[in-house]
């Protein structure tokens, strides 16, 4: 037993270690107390993802209430058009109409930012590139061989790769901007912030509140803490 007590021990990091290659994550800036960015990533989010992926777990009401914007606000500037407030988000296109088109169900979005994380979602949506080979036209840096089309090339313009031979296989090391779009660098790498923003929102809704309540939490165990150890040292100073 403990032999292989010891083996998973030294196994381990190497797991860890192989599971963190690959291409070098750009950092997303996450701020769930702005407000403003969770709102222009709610728009982004219907505008160019509802179209095939939904949030099923998140409600436009509960986004209302998080965000501190008025009902009428959320219909009028975020929900897609004929949705009621207490609708979830889900997307226009049904099962076997994405199935036919695409060769699967696009999954839902609701869970992403907790399964792939902040910076992976950040780099994917800045990373599909030009590959006439593949059968959308496009291929990502970060997911090889996608099979999601680039629904934001008319805000980010077309991107290249520079590919280099490395250990005889050739690798794409950066891209490059061949041709610009509507949105110049920097604002487009801002409304992806405000997209990733949001989803990490929407996977877990009350982060903030966790946070702000988990302070409290701590001053209670450290307190309770105190009293305990001086309730111990009352009750054993007369056998000590």
């Amino acid at each position: 037993m403990k032999k292989l007590i010891y083996i998973l021990l030294f196994i381990m990091p190497f797991s860890v270690a192989a599971s963190g290659a690959g291409v070098e994550l750009e950092e997303a800036d996450i701020d769930l107390s702005d407000t403003a960015s969770l709102e222009r990533g709610a728009q982004h989010f219907v505008t160019y993802c509802l179209g095939c992926h939904s949030a099923k777990h998140m409600r436009y009401k509960r986004i209302a209430l998080d965000l501190n914007l008025d009902e009428k606000e959320v219909l009028k500037e975020i929900t897609p058009y004929g949705a009621n407030i207490y609708d979830q988000m889900h997307s226009a296109m049904n099962a076997h109409d994405a199935t036919k088109w695409f060769g699967t169900n696009p999954p839902d979005l609701s869970l992403i930012a907790r399964s792939r994380g902040a910076d992976w979602l950040y780099s994917y949506l800045k990373g599909f590139y030009t590959d006439d080979s593949k059968p959308l036209g496009v291929n990502n840096i970060v997911f090889e061989d996608v099979g999601m089309p680039n629904v934001l090339w008319q805000l980010q313009g077309e991107q290249v790769p520079v590919i280099k031979q490395v250990d005889g296989q050739e690798v794409v090391t950066k891209l490059v901007l061949n041709e610009p779009g509507q949105l110049s660098p920097d604002e487009f790498d801002r409304m992806v912030n405000d997209l990733v923003n949001f989803l990490v929102y929407v996977g877990e809704p009350v982060q903030m509140e966790r946070k702000a309540m988990g302070k409290y939490v701590l001053f209670f165990i450290l307190m309770f803490t105190i009293v305990a150890y001086l309730l111990k040292r009352e009750y054993w100073k007369d056998i000590h």
